[in-house]
């Protein structure tokens, strides 16, 4: 099944809408599709004018997928690019600019669902405007996680630090800080890593900062290895690549006190519910500028 998505200015060719991108649980492109439409106008604030890494799943989340950087050339040119260095190497690389929701929906019917922008944005590539924590169980303990986000945003909060935090759709849960550009990467990753292993310190029997999981004694890991040029992580209100379609969704921080919270708990089925009966969490946040640096 064929369909057109239609704007002021561009029109998109749907193609195969009928193709079941999520079988166990009867999700379709087309569903999917519908899904992006719906979700643009809160997603775009958290895209617009970043560098954009492609996972791509054309044929559904039980066959081959990809992550692609590299704009193709058969996209079209009405789409917004930018060039970036790749550093250490003479070649510089186009990457998409999702600015706009035909932009999303052509990336959608291309099979891209998982999107993974950069942490600064296009005029300032190696300075960035958001940091990320996130963190990472080292096994199944949903309470311990949680536990370990709250004790982390308390530390944060401890050193007037604004932050915010999200679910993954995954396995964890991303608590995110946005910051006055000026830093380098490196030097907002340095900072991280003295806050983070500070916290270790003070709370050394829940985080650790090790990166080897058999090193970690079920501690829940800090991961701040995100915080780099060129490095991504899972967009807001991208769809992930796992039963039930989960989603990851901005929440509010008194949200990790609720035990029925869970990093996949909300899916392209129930965030719409949500929405409905709960302003988003993140909305605005980065429509102006902010003064806060680590």
């Amino acid at each position: 099944m064929d369909a057109t998505y239609k704007t002021a200015g561009h029109t998109v060719e749907l193609s195969h809408l009928d193709k079941l991108y999520f079988p166990e649980d009867g999700i379709s492109k087309g569903d999917v599709v519908e899904y992006f439409e719906r979700v643009a106008p809160l997603m775009l604030e958290y895209l617009c004018d970043r560098p954009l890494m492609m996972q791509r799943f054309p044929e559904g989340i039980k066959n081959q997928s990809f992550y692609q950087k590299q704009v193709p050339e058969y996209f079209p040119d009405w789409i917004e690019t930018v060039v970036v260095e790749r550093k250490g190497s003479e070649d510089d690389q186009e990457l998409v600019l999702c600015n706009n929701t035909e932009t999303l929906i052509y990336l959608v019917n291309q099979g891209c669902f998982t999107f993974h922008p950069w942490l600064s944005r296009k005029d300032r590539l190696d300075e960035p405007d958001r940091a990320i924590i996130d963190l990472d169980p080292s096994g199944q303990d949903n309470d311990r996680v949680r536990q370990a986000a709250r004790v982390v945003v308390s530390e944060l909060k401890a050193l007037d630090l604004e932050v915010f935090a999200t679910t993954t759709g995954s396995s964890g849960y991303h608590l995110i800080l946005p910051l006055r550009r000026g830093k380098s990467f490196d030097e907002v990753r340095a900072d991280l890593g003295r806050l983070t292993h500070d916290m270790e310190s003070n709370h050394s029997s829940l985080l650790t900062t090790q990166h080897r999981v058999d090193k970690r004694g079920g501690k829940v890991y800090l991961d701040i290895a995100r915080n780099g040029y060129a490095q991504t992580s899972v967009g807001i209100y991208s769809v992930r690549a796992l039963p039930g379609a989960p989603v990851a969704t901005p929440i509010s921080l008194n949200e990790l006190e609720r035990s029925d919270l869970d990093p996949q708990k909300y899916t392209i089925k129930n965030l719409f519910r949500r929405l409905a009966q709960k302003d988003d969490p993140w909305q605005g946040l980065w429509a102006g500028p902010t003064h806060q640096r680590l």
